[in-house]
């Protein structure tokens, strides 16, 4: 079974996505960033995945819109995390 992409968008200097981060890789999980600090075509790709997202980090597992970092720490705390992660 392959792993499930993870991808991140983020910001520059975002506690929340420095919290993010640190949580998949406590988990040894490899995950896309994507930088929208700046702006640009990453910015709008995120609008069109997670329409109405107007926070960072939004993370998406396998193109399915978790949320920010307190949706994907309830889940990990809830223990429905790592079964969509795959451990």
């Amino acid at each position: 079974m392959a792993a499930p992409r993870v991808e991140m968008y983020t910001k520059w200097g975002c506690s929340y996505c420095a919290a993010a981060k640190a949580l998949f890789n406590k988990k040894g999980v490899a995950f896309e960033e994507h930088d929208i600090t700046m702006g640009g075509p990453k910015r709008a790709e995120m609008l069109e995945r997670v329409p109405g997202a107007r926070t960072v980090p939004q993370v998406l597992i396998d193109n399915e819109a978790l949320g920010g970092f307190d949706e994907v720490n309830a889940l990990n705390r809830a223990g429905k995390l790592d079964p969509l992660l795959g451990l």
